[in-house]
């Protein structure tokens, strides 16, 4: 890709941008010229063709959009000359014939994390305090500040530190020299040494649900929770619940249940209305997980095969470069893990609108087949029943450079599924069993959607980004990857891979496809954090599907 323009299908009828294009230039590509007639930005697009009104526009061999007003040839793709379109999908009509890719190399090729007696095995070792209802929320803080600082879990209070130097020369009345006080991170006091070396932290998921919400709500929140608690990333959890809200006691058992029958994690359970004192469950709550931290201090790396690896796909602040490196990039990683037995999630519904049709294809089943052609049509109609659609996903940053229809991001948004078949389909919040690519209905909101894949079983995630996130997740390891260099270069504290070099002609994707999956066995053993776990960032949204009442 080392040239200023490229054609993704020969059936597409525009090109793409790799650098700034002047209007008057003459193009050459294939034996045919194009002479621009307006200037067209890098990650942009312009005609290949004269497009009457309705014509169809093509990428990725599929239909993205639909011209609203004629387009010449060599004219620049807006939101005012297309709109979003894309092809309808039906029933499983073909079957693959996948062709793995050779990963022979990587036969025998071992991970060091936690082995649960479920048979899963963690990349991290956590232990979960959360609530079951918001109104604990308060609580949770207080438990979190008490034992994160005490036991020398707590960041260096970097920021903390830069307030309390200015406090101290206002009080002096050195207030002139404020405006020149340099603040840096070095300002910071060294964070104590944590008194369980072999746990990796206690994390605290305060949230705002669990009652005022529609019981399909409180009933999926505590189904993420129950996947949270099953997740081979923690070592037990601590429950705080009020009592009387939706969100039951005995519906998040009943939950754990559905996902290990056989559960033997520490599930610590605290009712507040039950107890009586706050101060007396909160007592006994420190009391009960401080002996649960010590057993799960017992716990130690072993060997484990790349197959017990469950890696989550996602994209977030996407650009247009998106679909053609770091997205295609992380999909050969998955087809990599595919071929040794290991699962992936490809989620974000509704940015998989206009490759239903090939994805349905790529299920094993008809079953899975139907159930993905459900779930997509029931989420399309709850969109459009609160005013809303498929086609208002793109933000505007993703306009501005370059995604103009949700049909166009959403092709190159399902690059990141790679080529193999899809073994299961799973509503949200579902956990993955079995090997091979697993589709989730989530939505494309990063926190939402990262926060469902590990509720589903992903002890890794790997998050593309063209405009930059320090989007985490409290348990699971978020790797983020740069669709360009330049991005990776300006917000280098929060990606940990550039697939830039793949724009540039220096790379290929499947080369970096085997790059990411190196950098994921690393991140796996613990032998290297990313830099969203650097940062402390650990996002925690559970999806709502339903109305607040």
């Amino acid at each position: 890709m080392g040239h200023r323009i490229l054609q993704l299908d020969p059936r597409d009828n525009v090109l793409i941008a790799l650098q700034p294009l002047k209007s008057g230039e003459v193009i050459s590509f294939a034996g045919n010229s194009y002479t621009l007639i307006t200037d067209v930005p890098p990650k942009h697009k312009f005609a290949m063709q004269d497009f009457a009104v309705s014509d169809a526009i093509l990428m990725y061999g599929v239909v993205v959009g639909k011209a609203l007003e004629a387009i010449r040839k060599g004219q620049l793709l807006t939101t005012r000359n297309i709109r979003h379109d894309a092809s309808s999908f039906h029933e499983k009509s073909e079957e693959l014939n996948w062709t793995p890719p050779d990963a022979s190399h990587l036969l025998g090729k071992t991970f060091r994390g936690y082995r649960r007696s479920d048979g899963q095995v963690g990349t991290r070792n956590y232990w979960l305090v959360v609530p079951l209802v918001f109104c604990e929320n308060r609580n949770i803080g207080v438990l979190k500040q008490a034992f994160e600082e005490e036991l020398g879990f707590a960041a260096p209070q970097i920021y903390r530190r830069q307030v309390a130097e200015l406090a101290r020369l206002y009080k002096e009345g050195k207030s002139s020299e404020i405006h020149q006080l340099k603040l840096t991170a070095e300002s910071a006091a060294p964070a104590k040494s944590r008194l369980f070396e072999n746990v990796d932290g206690i994390r605290f998921l305060m949230h705002e649900g669990g009652c005022g919400g529609t019981r399909e709500d409180a009933n999926n929140l505590c189904g993420l929770i129950a996947g949270y608690i099953h997740h081979p990333n923690v070592a037990g959890a601590t429950i705080l619940s009020l009592g009387c809200q939706h969100a039951q006691i005995a519906t998040l058992r009943e939950e754990v249940r559905k996902r290990d029958p056989k559960s033997d994690k520490p599930l610590l359970v605290f009712d507040q209305q039950q107890t009586g004192s706050e101060d007396a469950m909160l007592t006994e709550a420190i009391r009960q997980t401080f002996l649960g931290l010590m057993q799960a201090n017992e716990s130690r790396r072993t060997e484990a095969p790349l197959s017990q690896l469950c890696v989550g796909l996602k994209c977030g602040g996407s650009d247009g470069f998106s679909g053609l490196s770091a997205n295609p990039a992380i999909g050969h990683t998955s087809d990599l893990l595919a071929a040794l037995g290991g699962r992936t999630i490809l989620s974000e519904f509704p940015e998989l609108c206009g490759v239903e049709q090939e994805l349905i294809n790529r299920c094993t089943t008809k079953e899975s087949a139907d159930r993905f052609i459900h779930l997509m049509r029931s989420y399309g109609a709850r969109a459009k029943a609160v005013g809303s659609g498929f086609e208002m996903n793109p933000s505007p940053g993703n306009i501005k450079d370059g995604l103009l229809t949700d049909a166009m991001k959403s092709a190159g948004a399902a690059k990141k599924g790679g080529t193999s078949p899809v073994t299961g389909v799973l509503d949200y919040p579902e956990y993955s069993s079995g090997p091979g690519l697993k589709l989730q209905c989530t939505p494309g909101n990063d926190v939402e959607c990262v926060t469902a894949q590990v509720g589903a079983g992903a002890n890794i995630v790997l998050f593309t980004t063209g405009l930059g996130t320090p989007t985490g997740n409290p348990i699971t390891p978020v790797i983020k990857i740069s669709t360009n260099s330049e991005l990776a270069t300006r917000m280098a504290d929060s990606i940990d891979i550039d697939t830039g070099p793949i724009i540039s002609g220096d790379s290929t994707i499947e080369k970096m496809g085997e790059a990411i999956l190196q950098q994921v066995i690393r991140v796996a053993n613990g032998e290297i954090k990313t830099r969203a776990e650097i940062k402390g960032q650990a996002d925690f949204i559970p999806w709502k599907r339903g109305v607040s009442l």
